[in-house]
């Protein structure tokens, strides 16, 4: 009975859970093309700005549709930006591979060394951004060949026919199903496995003949244990490990392997209907243990702490407060996890977040905000409540805001007119003393690295709340900056951390500074429309002209104190000068703030054109060198939070 309840779990598993196997989103890189080209001079600033509003608009497409185009700007200036995922992830791994693929491709920033063009290659997606319109492109001088290891056994020769006969194959059968294939040779012992992918804007005929190219180049690699050809139009990969998720196309030269089993599934069930539903009910209740055994052995010494600590909260009553996290109770969805307002049993009101991860960055995350912030109390910081890791995954719990987010009343035509100037002016005092708390006050030096209006929350009486330390790591204590991969949201970024990866409290003030000039101008700059993007310049000229007040959101009309506005966007230029060493400290900024502190005069933020109107100490191209140390990413988007023990 055992041995048939453990062959039909086994057809079962096969058929019913194959497209939602334990995947990877195989977000390890392969190959990273920085290109230039000879052609018409784009203006610097433009060319950039219209490089992140297109690295900005693929993420959104990414998620709906697994893949990705865009073209922003016009004339020299225009960018054209691609991306796609391997067809056999999930969705949720394309946007983890993405998401890191994305990070990366930065190390190909604009005008770096001539650069004006770049190709990352991940094995589970790829993205490209050029001047010109290379959609439909199939190849291209700068495509790539990377061969794995060379070590292979005695087998060579029928490794080596095997894989050749698999590449072809593939070659023929992607074009003839969308553009995608994998499979399998299986003869002599020696056994192949291969995936070949052409890209959404390349027609069948054009996908043909990329991999008939890439065929040609593979060949090199061969017999090493693995190889991939790169082309600007597709990719083609062999291994000798099976890499790809299988979701029922069969074996290229083997024995239709997969869809056999299939039939053999539909004989068997039909018989052991009732066998099967049992095998179902084990099977899920011993995948249920074993995921909660290897959370527990992720999370170590950290599940005994928890659970004695006034911090626990059962699982189960998270997922009856939350009505079993449902779409009416979901507040919103960031880079870390989905958060759902609950009501406990005591009546309280909490906002649950459920974490997306199972892996090390998960874990690493989790056990820091819990034992982290936890410690960190300020009337202007949101407070987390405790969480719960006994369940089949793992949840935080924060106090209730009720008013959301800055960004949904500053933005929806709905909310807006309810953001006097007085709301405006307290929100930013409150961020800039959170902020303060954050750098100086608190026990642990934390810089929080993705201030923006969606992380202000706003409690009944509109005081604001920073949201969302997720995914904080020790900051070392005998620097005064680190360099790490880059990770924020595009437009409240420093010039020295896009550019050069270099960390420090200065980057939260660079941020902060955006945001007051977002708060009172009443227009988005993360957007990055045309308009939207020169803020910064408006806000620069209108300052040179002593005319500030003149940049205050028209809806407010004459309902705010010139001076004090002022006063609000000189302290907002001031925290968003080009010179990280200039800015001022955000305790500073708060005795501007409440204090009628004297404002130095500011120097030209970073990415301005200065033949404008306004004054400039500052070249646009000061912070125009390569970045000086980057590391991978290991996150599935840009948000991160960096702490330093006093």
């Amino acid at each position: 009975m055992y041995s048939l309840l453990s062959f039909v779990l086994f057809l079962s598993f096969l058929l019913l859970f194959l497209n939602t196997a334990f995947s990877d989103p195989r977000a390890t890189q392969a190959a990273l093309v920085c290109t230039n080209r000879t052609a018409a001079t784009p203006d610097r600033q433009t060319f950039i700005a219209n490089f992140l509003a297109a690295m900005d608009s693929v993420t959104p497409q990414i998620a709906s549709q697994r893949y990705a185009r865009t073209v922003e700007g016009t004339g020299n200036n225009t960018v054209y930006a691609f991306g796609e995922c391997m067809k056999d992830l999930s969705q949720n791994d394309c946007n983890l591979c993405f998401a890191q693929c994305k990070t990366q491709v930065l190390r190909c920033l604009p005008f770096q060394k001539g650069t004006r063009g770049g190709k990352i290659f991940y094995d589970g997606c790829y993205l490209r951004y050029d001047d010109y319109e290379f959609f439909g492109e199939a190849l291209s001088p700068a495509d790539r060949t990377v061969c794995g290891t060379t070590g292979f056994g005695g087998k060579r020769t029928a490794f080596r026919v095997n894989a050749l006969e698999l590449v072809k194959n593939l070659s023929a059968e992607a074009p003839r199903n969308d553009g995608f294939f994998v499979g399998s040779v299986d003869r002599g012992n020696s056994t192949v496995y291969g995936l070949a992918q052409c890209w959404e804007y390349l027609n069948a005929s054009s996908c043909r003949s990329c991999l008939q190219s890439a065929v040609s180049e593979i060949d090199s690699c061969l017999p090493n244990v693995e190889g991939r050809a790169l082309n600007a139009g597709c990719y083609l990969r062999y291994s000798t490990d099976k890499f790809y998720n299988n979701s029922g196309t069969d074996a290229v030269g083997g024995d239709g392997g997969v869809r056999h089993l299939a039939t053999i599934l539909a004989v068997v069930s039909s018989v052991l209907a009732v066998v099967m539903v049992v095998a179902t009910v084990i099977f899920f209740g011993k995948r249920k243990l074993a995921r909660s055994r290897r959370e527990r052995k992720q999370l170590g010494a950290l599940v005994t702490v928890v659970n004695k600590s006034e911090l626990n909260f059962k699982y189960e009553i998270l997922e009856r407060a939350t009505n079993y996290f449902s779409n009416s109770n979901k507040l919103g969805e960031g880079g870390s996890g989905s958060v759902y307002k609950g009501i406990l049993p005591d009546g309280k009101a909490v906002a649950v977040k459920r974490l997306f991860f199972n892996t090390r960055q998960w874990v690493d995350q989790f056990f820091n905000e819990v034992n982290l912030i936890s410690t960190v109390h300020h009337k202007n910081l949101v407070k987390l409540l405790g969480c719960s890791i006994t369940g089949p995954e793992s949840l935080l719990v924060y106090e209730y805001v009720p008013n959301h987010s800055l960004a949904q009343y500053l933005f929806d035509k709905r909310n807006a007119h309810q953001l006097t100037w007085d709301m405006r002016y307290s929100i930013i005092v409150g961020t800039a003393e959170g902020l303060a708390y954050l750098h100086e006050e608190s026990r642990l030096r934390i810089i929080h690295r993705d201030i923006k209006l969606s992380n202000i929350l706003l409690d009944e009486n509109f005081m604001a709340k920073i949201a969302d330390f997720g995914l904080a790591r020790l900051f070392p204590e005998d620097k005064t900056h680190i360099s790490t991969a880059i990770a924020g949201t595009l437009g409240y970024m420093a010039p020295e951390y896009i550019v050069r990866g270099k960390l420090t409290e200065k980057a939260d003030v660079y941020s902060f500074g955006v945001l007051v000039i977002e708060v009172v101008c009443g227009k988005r700059i993360s957007s990055f429309t045309q308009d939207s993007y020169n803020i910064l310049q408006m806000v620069w000229n209108l300052y040179g002209s002593a005319r500030l007040y003149e940049a205050v959101d028209p809806s407010l009309a004459s309902r705010f104190q010139k001076e004090q506005a002022s006063r609000l966007l000189q302290i907002g230029l001031l925290c968003t000068q080009a010179s990280a060493e200039l800015r001022p400290s955000m305790s500073m900024v708060v005795k501007m703030l409440t204090d009628n502190h004297d404002i130095p005069k500011p120097t030209q933020p970073p990415f301005l054109n200065s033949n404008n109107v306004g004054p400039s100490s500052i070249s646009p191209g000061a912070y125009n060198s390569r970045p000086d140390s980057y590391s991978q990413s290991s996150g599935n988007d840009m948000t991160e939070s960096w702490i330093e023990p006093r």
